[in-house]
């Protein structure tokens, strides 16, 4: 053998790192940069990215999880009193939920500041989507940051990837991008300057905002790379009021001193622009009735006298009756659902126009109407200053005027409590909330049949005490929602109205509720099943099949047996929950009291009676579109149908 020569090792020559820069990893780079972003309305500054929820895997624990870490998040740094440049951390328990926090926590903060939301790869990134639909339908802003497989391909497939043999840049986190308003994968660590900007761009633009991903493959969260100073720097995004052009709005006006029987229609637009006092100086010198949506209810207090309540399917009777009479409606921020427009059906003038002020000119387009595109707030300043002079018809003002003073003594009579020792409707236990609860007071909804009662009966007495989510109606959404309200309002009573329906769904989030201290209240009425959809289920003809919690009668036997032997009370205290369980109206009306003074997370358990047509709430006032069987034998379907073609031939297009 040839003898090796010794070799003398070679000295490194020290790595020059480029001026103005900082050596991070991708995801150390994101979380700081994340910190450091704000946004500015009318003088007032907040942080944008509040807080970041997260549940760690493989696929984020080493770059997002380990950034967290290091930038000073698990020392002394809580979410109602972040520390400048530090991201706080709140740990989840379902992803899902995750995003349904930091969506009631953008909703609660008029869309100005929201929370990002951190996961796994695989069934942690695909359990986003959900969450990413509702934030992205009601246009609320959620940073996602689901991880992803790894870039470089260094073994395929990797744990959870999905291998698609068509595509090789394809992963579970596509699903995301038809519920994101944008969405970027992140291959190389310098890719994350634009995305992160796009990110931002989006999240702060409240005519394009909702969900927004940012998929981070985990090889690429823990590369480092030499970042400019100047990304990482403070970041400050105004959030501008954009007036609307003078021609569209001297048309509006002009509209409006013509109509007969004009009527404003207010959906959430009027909230996320803080808009409540702008209408209120509109109606209080015009006398222009308004009728809300479920997003809307709440622009005015229900004891003005312009206020008709909710409008649509879940309407009021005099909103609905001057909606069917309107020569002229008037739509600002809402999306004109099917639920607010009664599957086409509800404004039946057969001259009826439409003028929408709408930050958003795919929703300012609809119903053929005037489109006139701006802020809501500056619209509705404008408009009252062209209208100077004008007042509503008084023979309108009188008709309306005594169709609420009517509709407010059938809600008095719903809501009333009966003898004390009985046990509750459901509409009832809203009675008895009613009488608790003041100003300061935020109550939470999303699905079932509540949804529909709060809008015909709520009484809602401040701008943003009324939070139901009924663009997705999605169950399961109330708890986590209520976690992100509180957050954002702090100090405030925060109620969760679940059924039990949607209580199953989701309540892992009481977990978080009690671990962060947040005096969350929660009200369980249990009346063993989807009572809504049964509900509905009955008039369409499927005869409430399926909907009931209820043991099989025999093997194989429908689902006519005893309810369920569930006890929904004990699961919530087995989850850390104070819980109250309340039988009649006398323990409900304590159960209630106790829970609003509570400084921790507090359950109220009852179960509900069913209804009566004395106790129950009113009667839908306008006509919802479910298809029923075109043929069928079962009788209950085919009297079904009948009733269902007489509704459609009422519909109409407006155009």
């Amino acid at each position: 053998m040839t003898p090796t020569t010794p070799t003398t090792p070679a000295t490194l020559t020290p790595v020059t790192r480029p001026a103005g820069t900082v050596r991070l990893t991708t995801a150390q780079a994101l979380v700081r940069f994340l910190a450091a972003q704000y946004t500015e309305r009318d003088g007032h500054r907040q942080r944008l990215i509040a807080a970041t929820w997260g549940i760690f895997g493989h696929g984020n624990v080493a770059g997002v999880g380990q950034a967290l870490l290091e930038s000073g998040a698990a020392a002394n740094n809580p979410w109602d009193d972040p520390r400048p440049g530090v991201m706080p951390f709140v740990q989840g328990r379902n992803e899902q939920a995750m995003v349904h926090a930091a969506a009631g926590f953008a909703r609660q903060s008029r869309r100005l500041a929201t929370h990002a939301v951190t996961t796994s790869i695989g069934p942690g990134a695909t359990n986003l989507v959900t969450g990413a639909a509702l934030a992205t339908i009601n246009r609320l802003p959620v940073l996602l940051l689901p991880g992803d497989v790894f870039a470089t391909h260094p073994a395929d497939p990797v744990l959870q990837q999905l291998e698609v043999p068509y595509a090789g840049d394809v992963s579970v986190n596509d699903a995301l991008r038809p519920v994101s308003r944008y969405f970027d994968r992140v291959t190389r660590p310098e890719a994350l300057i634009p995305a992160a900007i796009q990110a931002m761009r989006v999240l702060t633009d409240p005519a394009d905002t909702g969900a927004v991903t940012l998929a981070l493959p985990q090889d690429v969260q823990a590369e480092a790379y030499d970042w400019p100073a100047e990304f990482l720097a403070e970041r400050v995004w105004p959030v501008r009021r954009p007036r609307p052009d003078a021609d569209a709005l001297a048309e509006a006006a002009r509209a409006v001193r013509a109509a007969r029987r004009p009527l404003l229609v207010v959906g959430g637009g009027i909230r996320h622009s803080g808009a409540e006092a702008a209408l209120r100086a509109l109606v209080d010198a015009t006398g222009i009735p308004v009728g809300a949506t479920q997003a809307g209810k709440g622009a005015l207090p229900y004891d003005h006298p312009c206020d008709l309540g909710g409008i649509g399917h879940t309407g009021t009777a005099p909103a609905d009756e001057a909606a069917r009479g309107a020569d002229l409606v008037i739509g600002v921020g809402t999306r004109w659902t099917d639920f607010t427009t009664a599957s086409a059906t509800l404004f039946a003038g057969p001259g009826v126009r439409f003028v929408n002020i709408n930050i958003t000119g795919f929703d300012a387009h609809k119903m053929a109407g005037l489109a006139v595109v701006a802020d809501a707030r500056a619209a509705l300043e404008e408009l009252t200053a062209a209208l100077a002079g004008h007042t509503a018809d008084p023979a309108h003002r009188a008709a309306y005027s005594a169709a609420k003073e009517a509709w407010e003594k059938r809600v008095t009579s719903a809501l009333a409590a009966p003898e004390p020792d009985a046990a509750p409707t459901q509409t009832q236990v809203l009675g008895l909330l009613d009488e608790l609860v003041t100003g300061e007071d935020i109550l939470i909804n999303a699905a079932g049949s509540l949804p529909g009662d709060l809008h015909k009966l709520w009484r809602t007495r401040s701008a943003d005490q009324y939070h139901v989510e009924y663009g997705y109606s999605c169950m399961g959404y109330e708890i986590p929602a209520a976690i992100g309200a509180a957050m954002a309002a702090p100090g405030r009573p925060v109620w969760a109205l679940v059924g039990d329906g949607t209580y199953l769904m989701n309540p892992t989030e009481l977990v978080t509720a009690v671990q962060e201290g947040v005096p969350i209240r929660v009200v369980i009425l249990d009346n063993h099943g989807y009572a809504s959809i049964g509900g509905l289920s009955e008039t369409v003809g499927a005869e409430g099949f399926g909907t009931a919690y209820r043991e099989r009668g025999r093997p194989g036997g429908p689902f006519d047996g005893p309810p369920l032997p569930l006890d929904l009370a004990a699961n919530a205290a087995s989850l850390g929950m104070h819980t109250i369980r309340a039988r009649t109206v006398r323990d409900l009306r304590e159960a209630l009291a106790e829970a609003r003074a509570a400084d921790r997370p507090t359950c109220v358990y009852v179960e509900t009676e069913t209804p009566d047509t004395v106790s129950g709430p009113p009667a839908a006032q306008a006509w919802w579109d479910v298809p029923v069987a075109e043929t069928a034998t079962r009788p209950s379907a085919v009297t079904a149908r009948e009733e269902y073609d007489r509704h459609v031939a009422a519909r109409r297009r407006h155009l």
